[in-house]
């Protein structure tokens, strides 16, 4: 007798999750490929939960029969410690995106260096990346930042109120990347800095649903510069709309989106999903809200 097709239950773990475009892109995209598909939000936030909680739900998850999750803000670090198994990326990065529950355990992978790749050559295909501002140097900064260097950046500045965190960035990034120069810095020198960058990249949640407002004094901002946001939610970011008045050429956060989902599809299924389709669902799941 054959057996019935694999039913797939993902979730995704981090705060102020639930008006994430996560679920209907990944199911959307599924249904095209006749997969059974349910992709469900577990929003620390609506739980109550503080971010350490991540192991826990892991455990709940793996116990439940989910086959992955992926993970953001706040716990794309902290929950490495509870996987088995680390892609190259992931350990590379020390962060994690998306857990892939196999036989052998718990698998940590990072498909955010390849979506932002992919997100920058499709959404600003000859920006310049000589030097290269990025605020947030969290779990997301980490992958943007490799991203970044692997485009060919020269000189990339990690600015970060944490200056610990920066600085710790900055020397592992330069340990894989030794041509470049990474420099951590403070928010009170972007003033200083964005004269004469190429790019600025935005890695934190501030513009969020749960995080509205800006990241920076949007008098920064000058018509030489590209801005780019991983804020996906709402699409057209308050930097984002800053940044066109300023005469910036910009990405929102939607092409990094579609991209690593696309990766994290292809881990979880083994199926390649289309990447222009889940562009086209994700416009129309964002001009749904506007």
């Amino acid at each position: 007798m054959a057996h019935p097709p694999h039913a797939y239950l993902v979730g995704l773990i981090g705060s102020g999750v639930d008006p994430s475009f996560s679920p209907p892109l990944h199911m959307r995209e599924a249904a095209a490929q006749g997969l059974t598909y349910v992709y469900r939000t577990l929003d620390l936030t609506r739980l109550g939960l503080p971010p350490e909680a991540v192991g826990d739900l892991l455990g709940q998850a793996r116990t439940l029969g989910y086959d992955a999750l992926n993970i953001t803000h706040p716990c794309k670090q902290l929950v490495i410690e509870h996987l088995d198994r680390l892609s190259p990326d992931a350990a590379r990065l020390g962060a994690v995106n998306t857990v892939v529950f196999t036989d052998e355990g718990a698998v940590g992978h990072n498909t955010d260096v390849t979506g932002f790749a992919a997100a920058f050559r499709r959404g600003l295909p000859v920006a310049p990346t000589r030097e290269v501002v990025q605020l947030g140097a969290g779990g997301a900064g980490a992958a943007v930042a490799d991203a970044l260097l692997g485009l060919g950046t020269d000189r990339l500045i990690l600015v970060d109120v944490d200056e610990r965190r920066a600085h710790a960035l900055a020397t592992e990034l330069t340990r894989h990347h030794p041509h470049a120069r990474v420099e951590p810095a403070q928010p009170d020198k972007l003033s200083a800095l964005l004269p004469d960058a190429d790019g600025l990249v935005h890695c934190t949640p501030t513009g969020m649903a749960d995080h509205p407002g800006l990241p920076l004094d949007p008098a920064l901002l000058h018509p030489d510069l590209w801005v780019a946001d991983i804020v996906y939610r709402p699409l057209d970011t308050a930097l984002l709309q800053a940044a066109r008045a300023a005469g910036c050429r910009t990405l929102h956060g939607g092409h990094m989106a579609v991209h690593q989902a696309v990766d994290a599809f292809r881990l979880i299924t083994g199926i390649s999903p289309d990447a222009d389709r889940m562009h086209a669902h994700l416009r129309e799941l964002a001009s749904a809200e506007s």
